[in-house]
């Protein structure tokens, strides 16, 4: 098993994660509008992800045994009908409201459910209660996206 990374590494990599996430809507509603169907966008979009992470799992060796899967519980696998929402929403909708709105949108939508996920430990999270002062940091948090999606 391969060692666990520290926190800083691991916030780290999350942030630049974070940072890709108004790029890809960026780069994906362009590439819809310039195809002029932002469904093909994400067909291509995950196509060209399913050649990364096979490339990632081959390099690595990470592929575990395939009687694995059959021992998957289902809604394991509907993180995928998740991504492919968002990717179709941000596609389709970044160009017209904006990329900075739909991220803060976005962004919004993940604080609530981290919170509930944390709180309940749902999906087999790690439990962290919402308590009085994480639900006003995420009140900040809030408050926070709206001003900045604020135009006026």
């Amino acid at each position: 098993m391969a060692a666990q990374p520290s926190f800083a590494t691991a916030a780290g990599i999350m942030f630049l994660s974070g940072l890709g996430i108004p790029v890809f809507a960026a780069l994906n509603g362009g590439l819809g509008r310039q195809l002029g169907n932002p469904v093909a966008a994400m067909v291509i979009t995950f196509v060209v992800a399913l050649v990364v992470t096979s490339a990632a799992m081959a390099f690595t060796g990470s592929l575990p045994p395939m009687a694995r899967l059959g021992t998957v519980p289902p809604q394991y696998f509907a993180g995928a009908v998740f991504i492919v929402f968002y990717g179709l929403a941000v596609t389709f909708l970044s160009p017209r409201i904006g990329v900075g709105n739909a991220v803060f949108f976005v962004l919004l939508g993940q604080l609530v459910a981290a919170a509930v996920i944390d709180h309940f430990g749902l999906f087999g999270a790690i439990h962290f209660a919402l308590t009085p002062r994480r639900a006003l940091g995420i009140a900040v948090m809030t408050l926070g996206v709206w001003l900045a999606k604020r135009t006026a």
